[in-house]
């Protein structure tokens, strides 16, 4: 028997999926995905999230700032997250750095970090990272910072290899996204291979972080542009490819999966 299948990471709230939040749910229970954790990326879409979870118990929300979209804070976030967190069980996240697409605001990215994860350590409940070329940054604030007893996530990690060991000894997990089945991928998929076995989750990112088309079971478009999207239904083709990758049976695999996706989002 196969192990369920946990999606460690994604934005079911996007309103770019063509589909209705409740078919994408069906059609990727049917291949087996027990759980999903539903990322809020600011003030504007916690509401689409909150609603999504209260609808659905296979979801998990997850209510955090991206760096992308910090101007779009108001002055009360810190207490209108608080209250999103007080609602239903729920995670933190997505919250993060970023120097690579705006490294302009990168003081104010590590503020509100510092003080979600403040937050985070406070309630002990997990936080799912989004990093870019601010490894080192990321790094320090981590080791500086009071952290959730439980850990956290470093969603589809694309830092270098020799940082995968000073990060899981602070408590991180690191989560595999199907993107990086890309051919081109070479390094991160080496990479992944360093990341200790009871820390490795797999993720979709969906409708973001498409895979490459071998992968692609459930396709979908933007209505609006036409581009494709990913589908949470692809997670079970990324379980997949992973445990060759690794060369594990699938049972296993997904059972070992399980087991870090439990120890890191149980109980919520």
């Amino acid at each position: 028997m196969m192990s369920p299948l946990y999606d460690a990471h994604n934005h079911l709230q996007d309103h770019r999926f063509p589909k209705e939040p409740s078919t994408l749910i069906q059609e990727a229970t049917e291949l087996g995905v027990a759980r999903m954790v539903v990322n809020g990326c600011s003030e504007s879409d916690w509401g689409d999230v909150l609603v999504l979870a209260r609808r659905f118990p296979i979801l998990l929300p997850s209510f955090g700032c991206h760096p992308w979209y910090l101007e779009d804070r108001s002055e009360s976030w810190e207490s209108r997250l608080n209250w999103h967190l007080d609602q239903v069980p729920s995670a933190i996240g997505e919250i993060g750095l970023d120097r690579w697409k705006c490294p302009q605001t990168i003081e104010i990215q590590k503020e509100v970090f510092a003080r979600t994860l403040r937050i985070a350590a406070a309630r002990n409940l997990p936080v799912s990272i989004h990093c870019l070329e601010a490894w080192g940054c990321l790094y320090d604030l981590l080791r500086s910072e009071p952290l959730p007893h439980r850990g956290f996530l470093l969603h589809s990690y694309g830092g270098p290899q020799e940082m995968v060991k000073p990060l899981a000894s602070l408590g991180a997990y690191f989560s595999f996204s199907g993107y990086f089945a890309q051919e081109r991928k070479t390094r991160q998929r080496e990479t992944f291979l360093a990341v200790p076995g009871d820390r490795l989750l797999i993720e979709t990112d969906a409708p973001d972080q498409l895979p490459p088309p071998a992968l692609v079971g459930f396709p979908l478009a933007d209505a609006a542009t036409g581009r494709a999207l990913n589908h949470p239904a692809n997670l079970k083709a990324v379980y997949q490819f992973v445990a060759r990758m690794f060369g594990e049976e699938e049972p296993s695999f997904a059972a070992r999966v399980e087991s870090n996706f439990l120890r890191l989002f149980g109980g919520l």
